[in-house]
């Protein structure tokens, strides 16, 4: 047992943290649409009380009110300042070290200092008080959504984000490998070269490769002729089917349809991912793009027995740069 631990995401959750999309500067038009579609992906998560408990910070007098009309009793409405919703990057992992919750939060520079917005520095203290959490501090910059773990001290993630020279110039995978150790409880890093196309986070690998259970994890496929993605899904494929996990299994490997070529208003691709999804102590739910988001969602199914997987509409989000699993962070219980 590790004197630190980090629950996987698949274990009961004391709550769900969140934020409502509050700034109509960064938002614009798709402010409202955004909207709408973080309040359906909590209506799914709290499903109907069976579900979570869903925490939801808001910035701004306005956006409580708009989220309080639009959630109602499915939500806590928190006030807190934040640059934007991306709490998986800015808030806390929330862990146990010997037995204790504990909050562990790091350093975040807007992604390598691309969007560096007032109030995301404060998030991850801020959300760790609000749950009385202990927060445990590290100086250096990590965010969420560029590692993954199966809750057994395995850790998947990507050299063009955790090595990139725009977090923390004197890492090497050394380096790396023993911050994470320390922080929390890694004992085997399985490294992954690129991510998707235009992402804007480096290379996030909860775009890319999701464990489902130990030993067992998801990934996509291309979808279509010309799915821009094609190579650096099957390179994700070749890694991980000779990938060993820190128990000594070899890992099982499910793929399932990307939602292939998704472009914006100026024909340029976007980084839409089926694997973005959330998972809930009821349900799963899963981003949807395209054609083959109900084939994605049934291929998804059957590896959450209990649950049910819910695919919904995340055009609006993703024009912000990401999707469910971006905007939320699991409170274990």
């Amino acid at each position: 047992m590790f004197a630190i631990q980090v629950p996987p995401e698949w274990a009961p959750h004391k709550a769900m943290w969140t934020a409502w999309p509050s700034d109509a500067d960064l938002w614009q038009d798709d402010l409202e649409p955004a909207r709408a579609e973080v309040a359906a992906m909590i209506g799914a998560l709290h499903a109907g009380g069976r579900g979570e408990r869903v925490r939801v910070l808001v910035n701004g007098e306005e956006a409580a009110a708009s989220a309080r009309a639009a959630l109602g009793a499915m939500a806590d409405v928190t006030p807190h300042l934040f640059g934007d919703i991306w709490l998986r990057d800015t808030g806390p992992i929330f862990a146990r070290r010997d037995g204790a919750p504990v909050a562990v939060g790091f350093a975040f520079n807007g992604w390598g200092e691309k969007y560096v917005l007032e109030g995301d520095h404060a998030v991850a203290a801020g959300v760790a008080d609000i749950a009385g959490a202990r927060l445990e501090a590290h100086g250096y910059v990590l965010e969420g959504g560029a590692i993954e773990m199966d809750g057994e001290g395995t850790l998947i993630t990507t050299r063009q984000c955790l090595l990139n020279r725009n977090r923390n110039p004197s890492w090497g995978e050394a380096e790396a490998e023993a911050a994470l150790r320390s922080a929390l409880g890694i004992h085997k890093v399985i490294w992954l070269d690129d991510g998707l196309i235009n992402d804007h986070t480096d290379g996030h690998v909860d775009n890319l490769a999701r464990f489902v259970a130990p030993g067992r994890v998801v990934i996509q496929a291309p979808y279509g002729a010309g799915d821009p993605n094609a190579a650096v899904y099957d390179a994700i494929a070749r890694v991980l089917d000779r990938a060993i996990d820190a128990a000594g299994r070899r890992l099982e490997v499910i793929r399932i349809p990307s939602p292939g070529a998704i472009a914006d208003e100026d024909n340029r691709i976007v980084p839409a991912s089926h694997m973005n999804f959330i998972i809930g102590n009821a349900t799963v739910v899963a981003p949807i793009y395209s054609d083959s988001g109900d084939d994605a969602v049934k291929a998804l199914a059957p590896l959450f027995p209990g649950r049910e997987t819910i695919g919904l509409s995340a055009h609006a989000i993703l024009t912000g740069g990401g999707s469910f699993h971006c905007i939320t962070q699991q409170e274990p219980a």
